[in-house]
């Protein structure tokens, strides 16, 4: 089999989010046939381990990341009870408060979160159910650049405020790599190097954030 047929699962990704299929179900697949590709067996052989036994593996390996669905029943009863409501009439009560400077403001938090090592699942417990419900408070409507802009500013400061700790699984796994490859490093030396990349993708944030203010008052608060 050609080895660029062992890159078949990114297409396979690829395709299955812009179909926007259940990114479970696009993921297994992906993985399934690209180690069908790269001559894994499906199911396991004397001697081999098969895809099926890899993912199961995986899966129990990893099954402490998927903890975050406790949470989930909890925050479905908030929501059910006027969290979001009560969110969109508090920042309201900010009379300074704008979309912009509320998503500068929880970039700001996320990074500091990932200097501190505390990794939080933003969109689930804050995005959704705090942090958008307020950014529109700001300017009521359904707005669907607002809500953009809110999973952009959790995705910058998770993403990029991940690196700036040297617990971060992020940082550990450069790491392994690079001393596995001979190179000596340290963890630290990672983070310093992580520092002004953090610092560029805030102002850019910033930017962006005060652009969104600008579009919204411009247009009489709809984009």
């Amino acid at each position: 089999m050609p080895e660029w047929m062992r890159l078949s699962g990114i297409v396979i990704i690829v395709a299955g989010l812009a179909l926007k299929l259940r990114p479970t179900m696009v993921v297994v697949a992906a993985a399934i046939v690209t180690g069908v590709a790269a001559g894994l067996p499906v199911l396991s052989q004397p001697g081999r381990e098969g895809i099926v036994e890899m993912l199961g593996r995986a899966f129990a390996e990893y099954r402490l990341m998927t903890l975050f669905l406790l949470t989930l029943p909890a925050i479905g009863l908030a929501e059910r009870y006027g969290l979001q409501e009560q969110s969109a009439r508090l920042i309201r009560r900010v009379r300074s408060a704008t979309a912009g400077r509320l998503m500068i403001a929880y970039q700001l938090l996320r990074v500091f979160h990932g200097m501190l090592g505390i990794r939080l699942n933003g969109h689930p417990l804050f995005v959704r159910p705090l942090i958008y419900p307020m950014a529109r408070g700001t300017n009521p409507g359904e707005e669907e650049r607002i809500k953009a802009a809110v999973s952009a500013a959790e995705n910058y400061g998770n993403f990029y405020g991940q690196n700036l700790s040297p617990v971060q699984p992020g940082v550990l796994l450069v790491y392994s790599v690079l001393t596995g490859l001979g190179i000596e490093i340290s963890v630290w030396r990672l983070v310093l190097f992580a520092i002004p990349i953090a610092a560029l993708s805030i102002v850019l944030g910033a930017a962006q954030f005060a652009l969104l203010d600008w579009q919204l008052r411009r247009n009489g608060g709809k984009l």
